[in-house]
């Protein structure tokens, strides 16, 4: 008996230690991750969380987690080639990974407020250099006489001959007060070194103006770029700076205008709106929520929006609104068809991911996505030079002018 207890203790202790030294080597892998799977895993869970598909393009999301750690990640890059696969396996161009320096890129894009030299830039086509879009108003690349087409060859003395937009707008940005110098090409090959101290800029995406038509229409018209966390403020300045000036009819120019904050298109139908319904919103459960206007409109003036293929995102859910709720006629072409909401989320290592959390309705329950927003008018888009935008070469714009003279729109705010 005492030798059958003694067999049974052995072999349950056999089964123990055996059992216990394949638990810990099942553990190990979860105890022992490297920085590079921890940040796939970050990844992961933050999409499994918040995507608005839970089928996750119909496949199991825990197997594509597995498959991406099964191979040795020996460095970020590796790990962000990883991210990326597993993103696009489901099926959505705006669920994206970017990389620190793309994630920084985009949140100055849409704080609508940095601190540099106030330079817009380009890599110019053909000859690959560094060029300057324009100078940014009141900026202290302005104030220095930074001219539009100046090429950029150095900035504190390093090379801007492989970098790219992003890389050279992180080394041109600094502490307010702190100073730069940039080697600048201007006309026939002649350099000239600039110094500049920088400041803090603020990115105004509205473009205002009073236009008077021969039948004595007072026109204001507003271009407006992105909507960044400044676009509701300047836009609400703009018209109430026009309504002071006489404007007693608006076009409102959404065309190639990428979107931005959602809030931000919300606050500026807001603008425009006495009542109604500005959006809905549908998250992944199927729960609606809305998004209202509750006035008074800063203009009950009738109003055109200008919109075409580039008319996307915040774009389309502020002409949705307009036109639903019957406050302005569209003019121009069909919009893009982004009827899908984004949320920015930061990782670990300062990389971000943008993830598509819910979709979007117009006010009239219209799902845009994939098929855009028709406008009233159609009036397909020529190619324009930026010095042609909203002049009589512009056809779109001058359809509008057309509308607001005939008094067309009825502003039924």
């Amino acid at each position: 008996m005492a030798f059958m207890h003694k067999q049974v203790f052995r072999v349950g202790l056999s089964f123990f230690v055996a059992f216990w030294l394949g638990f810990c080597s099942f553990c190990q892998p979860a105890t022992a991750m490297t920085e590079q799977q921890k940040l796939i895993s970050e990844a992961w869970r933050i999409v499994s969380r918040t995507y608005l598909d839970e089928t996750f393009n119909h496949q199991n999301w825990a197997t594509v987690r597995q498959k991406a750690l099964e191979k040795p990640i020996k460095d970020d890059q590796t790990a962000y080639t990883v991210i990326q696969k597993m993103l696009k396996s489901l099926d959505d161009p705006f669920t994206r990974f970017l990389n620190p320096e793309q994630y920084r890129s985009l949140q100055v894009n849409t704080s609508g407020e940095l601190t540099g030299v106030g330079l817009q830039i380009a890599l110019n086509p053909e000859t690959g250099k560094l060029e300057v879009v324009a100078p940014i108003s009141g900026s202290p690349a302005e104030k220095a006489g930074i001219r539009p087409h100046d090429r950029i060859l150095k900035i504190e003395g390093f090379s801007t001959e492989n970098l790219t937009l992003d890389e050279a707008a992180t080394r041109m940005r600094g502490p307010i007060g702190s100073a730069i110098t940039l080697l600048i090409e201007r006309d026939a090959g002649r350099e000239l070194e600039v110094q500049l101290v920088r400041d803090r800029i603020s990115l105004n995406p509205v473009i205002a103006e009073l236009r008077t038509s021969p039948q004595g229409t007072s026109i204001g018209y507003i271009r407006l770029t992105q909507f960044n966390a400044n676009a509701p403020m300047e836009l609400a300045h703009a018209i109430s700076s026009l309504e002071k000036k006489g404007a007693n009819a608006y076009i409102l120019d959404l065309r190639n205008n990428p979107g931005g904050l959602l809030q931000a298109g919300i606050e500026i139908a807001r603008l425009w709106l006495n009542s109604g319904t500005v959006v809905y919103t549908v998250n992944r459960q199927g729960i609606q929520g809305s998004f209202d206007a509750f006035g008074p409109a800063l203009t009950n003036d009738p109003l055109v929006v200008l919109v075409n293929q580039g008319t996307a995102s915040a774009s389309e859910i502020l002409a949705g609104a307009l036109q639903d709720n019957k406050r302005a006629l569209l003019v121009g072409e069909t919009t893009f068809g982004k009827g899908l909401i984004q949320s920015l989320f930061e990782l670990s290592n300062g990389a971000g991911l943008a993830v598509t959390i819910a979709k979007y309705e117009t006010p009239n329950h219209h799902d845009i996505n994939k098929l855009g927003i028709q406008p009233d008018m159609q009036i397909p888009t020529e190619s324009l030079t930026r010095e042609q935008v909203g002049t009589e070469a512009d056809t779109q714009y001058q359809a509008a002018v057309q509308l607001l003279k005939k008094n067309a729109v009825v502003a039924r705010g």
